[in-house]
C-alpha cells in the first residue's frame, strides 16, 4: 500500500506495552499500514496504577524507548489519560486503533460515540489471543531457564 493510498493521515494507538510481545507489534504494524503517520501513546506508570491497580514490570521511560525504536512508529508519547477526546485534541488523529477483543465493551462504545462527534473513529484490529502481558506475568516466574 503506498502512502497516497493510506486511509488516514494520522492514526493513534495506546497501551501499557509492558513486557512487549508479538501481539503489541501486530497492532502497531496493522495500524501503521492504515495511516501516513502513527502516534503511539504509552500509558504512564501512574495511569496504569490508577486504572489497573498494577505496577508495570517495565518502567514508562523504558517502555516508551522500546516503542520509539519500532520502525512503524512515527511518534511516541507517554500519556496520563485514557480520555481519547482529550488525546484527539492534543494529537489531531483521525482514527484510534485498538484490539478487537475490546469491541462491544461499554467504554469503547462510548469512545466510538465521543470520537464520532469530533470527526474521528475507532478501528478494531485483530487481537492476538494467545499472548498478553497479563499471561506473561503468570508464566515468567514459572519458567526455568
Amino acid at each position: 500500500m503506498t502512502e497516497k493510498m493510506k486511509r488516514f493521515k494520522i492514526g493513534y494507538t495506546q497501551g501499557v506495552f509492558d513486557m512487549f510481545h508479538v501481539g503489541h507489534l501486530a497492532i502497531i504494524n496493522r495500524a501503521a499500514a492504515m495511516c501516513e503517520q502513527l502516534i503511539v501513546g504509552v500509558n504512564s506508570d501512574r495511569l496504569v496504577q490508577e486504572y489497573k491497580r498494577k505496577t508495570p514490570v517495565i518502567c514508562e521511560a523504558d517502555r516508551a524507548e522500546i516503542i520509539r525504536n519500532i520502525k512503524a512508529v512515527d511518534r511516541c508519547e507517554i500519556v496520563d489519560t485514557l480520555d481519547k477526546v482529550k488525546l484527539f485534541r492534543e494529537f489531531g488523529f483521525e482514527a484510534v486503533f485498538i484490539g478487537d477483543d475490546w469491541k462491544g465493551n461499554d467504554r469503547w462504545k462510548q469512545t466510538e460515540e465521543d470520537l464520532a462527534k469530533v470527526g474521528a473513529c475507532v478501528i478494531y484490529l485483530p487481537h492476538t489471543p494467545q499472548v498478553s502481558s497479563s499471561l506473561l506475568r503468570v508464566e515468567v516466574p514459572n519458567r526455568v531457564e
